[in-house]
Parts: C-alpha cells; sequence; structure tokens
C-alpha cells in the first residue's frame, strides 16, 4: 500500500507553506478497509497509532515499526475521537455509551463522565487533554441521530456543547453553549487559545462550516470565540496544532493548513474526505491522516505541538 497516492500531493496558497515540506515528500495510503475512520492518536512509547472505524465498532492500532494494522479494541463502543492524557493514557469518546473513558495501564476502562447535571450526554466526540490535566470535549448529537455510528436516542440536555472535565474532582461543566454542533478541538502551543470546530452546516442549511478561536484562561474560562476560519470545500472536523500555532485540519478535498493569522495558506489533497489529523513518529513530523476508508501519512517540516 506504501508509495505515492494518486490524486494527492500539496497545493501552495501562500509562501509560508513551502516552509512546511520536503518537495520529494509524498502522500503514502498506510490502510484502507474501514467505514468512517477518525480520532487518530499517537503513543510514541509504543511507536503506534490508534484510530476509531466509528460504524465497524472498534479501534484499529498501526504499528510503524512494521506498518502493520490489527484491531486494537472490538467492540469498541463506537468510538470516536481519541487522545492520551498527561501519563500516557488513553481517553476515547464513545458514541454508543454516550461517554469519556481513560483506558487504565493494566488495560481496564474508567468511566471519566457519561453526564451533565444527571443528564446523559449526547455523543462525545474529539477530546483533548490539557497540560493541568484536564479533560475537554465537544459533545455534538451525531452519535444518537441515527443507528449508524451508535443507538438512536432523544437527546436529555437539550443542546449541544463544549465541557471541561477535571479528573481530580470529578467535576464536569460546561464551558461554550453556543454551538450547534461544536465538533473537533485543540488548543494553541501555549494553551492560551482554544480553537473549536462547528460542522452545524451538516443539520442545518447555511449552517456554521467553520473554526472558532478562544482565549482560555488559567481556570477554564473561554472568552471571545470569533470565528478564526471559515471552511472552503466541506467542513471542517477534527484537527491538530504543530509547534509554530499553525493548524492542520480536515476537509472534503484533504487537509487545510492555516497560519496563526488566520490565513489558508495551503493544501494536502486527499482522494477522500478527511475526518481527522494528528502528529506522530519519532519527530512529531509525520501527519497521520484519518479519511473516508482509509490511513493516509505523510512526513513535514512541521512537528505537533504536542502528543495526541
Amino acid at each position: 500500500m506504501f508509495g505515492e497516492v494518486e490524486g494527492t500531493g500539496f497545493e501552495v496558497l501562500d509562501r509560508r507553506f513551502e516552509d512546511c515540506f520536503v518537495g520529494h515528500a509524498r502522500v503514502e495510503r498506510l490502510w484502507t478497509g474501514g467505514r468512517w475512520l477518525e480520532g487518530p492518536a499517537w503513543f510514541a512509547a509504543g511507536r503506534y497509532l490508534l484510530f476509531s472505524d466509528i460504524p465497524n465498532n472498534r479501534m484499529m492500532r498501526f504499528d510503524e515499526t512494521s506498518a502493520q494494522v490489527s484491531v486494537f479494541r472490538s467492540p469498541s463502543n463506537n468510538s470516536n475521537g481519541n487522545t492520551i492524557d498527561n501519563q500516557g493514557r488513553l481517553v476515547t469518546c464513545e458514541h454508543l455509551t454516550r461517554r469519556v473513558t481513560r483506558t487504565n495501564f493494566d488495560g481496564s476502562i474508567s468511566v471519566l463522565t457519561d453526564r451533565f447535571e444527571g443528564k446523559r450526554l449526547n455523543s462525545p466526540n474529539d477530546v483533548v487533554v490539557k497540560s493541568d490535566g484536564s479533560v475537554w470535549f465537544t459533545d455534538p448529537s451525531y452519535g444518537i441521530l441515527h443507528d449508524y455510528e451508535g443507538d438512536y436516542a432523544e437527546p436529555e440536555i437539550g443542546g449541544c456543547h463544549v465541557y471541561r472535565h477535571d479528573p481530580e474532582t470529578g467535576e464536569t461543566r460546561q464551558v461554550a453553549t453556543d454551538f450547534l454542533k461544536p465538533n473537533g478541538l485543540a488548543f494553541s502551543p501555549d494553551e492560551t487559545l482554544l480553537y473549536i470546530a462547528d460542522t452545524g452546516a451538516s443539520h442545518r442549511p447555511g449552517g456554521p462550516r467553520h473554526i472558532r478561536k478562544f482565549a482560555c484562561s488559567d481556570d477554564g474560562r473561554l472568552t471571545d470565540g470569533g470565528v478564526f476560519a471559515e471552511c472552503t470545500s466541506g467542513m471542517f472536523d477534527g484537527f491538530r496544532v504543530d509547534r509554530k500555532g499553525r493548524i492542520w485540519t480536515s476537509a472534503s478535498d484533504g487537509v487545510h493548513t492555516y497560519d496563526p493569522d488566520g490565513t489558508l495558506i495551503g493544501k494536502i489533497h486527499i482522494p477522500e474526505n478527511v475526518s481527522n489529523v494528528t502528529f506522530g513518529g519519532p519527530k512529531l513530523n509525520r501527519l497521520f491522516i484519518t479519511a473516508t476508508t482509509s490511513l493516509y501519512a505523510i512526513y513535514l517540516t512541521a512537528n505537533g505541538a504536542r502528543l495526541g
């Protein structure tokens, strides 16, 4: 499956993008055979990547040392977004059980949160962990809208919000409540900014298809929240930030790269609808890309801001 993939390549929209890649670098398809891949998370100690195959109710594992892909967990409760916490443990959003979990070092699974004020969450979608250990996640309703990626159910909370969970106290609180369908999220390298995608256009004509930028205080309060970027192809889903603060985000025609000033500086074309990305490899300079049915990767001169 290795080698250059037809329909891929770099599109330079601003000369700043030329500093992000080596001219001879090419996109590789590492694996195919999923239905809707999501949630890539890099585990540096083992040199492997975990990612979700949501409709197939399984989590997959790509071993960088052997280039082999195997089933990591099945069933996976229709897992979606994944990341790692500051101790190197897997944190997962599960559609079927409508919860956020942590996989402990002994393989046991702990429920971090599944309710807010006594009401069940919708279907946690994407998740990041801050350096203070707090777990931030989005909770749109995609997993309860039908039976394809979870179980159909009526929402209990009455809206789709963004949450912060404190594993030390067990408190889960809403930090943003003015989203239609909150989706991907990521912190800036210094964690003073939080970027959150809204994919509300998926279920409302003319709805949001953008990323918003919030100022994040030390106590977890979000302010501002203006639109950082509007998607020019489909909708933004998951994304990550590199060490220089550039945003690498999914779109329907590939990966879009934004400078911190909000300029779309370039694209990596992928022949499938991209859902999410993460940085991996020993130097965090390999961008792993989950698309509709396949896992792709490409080496960059950019490095991920953090693991996960």
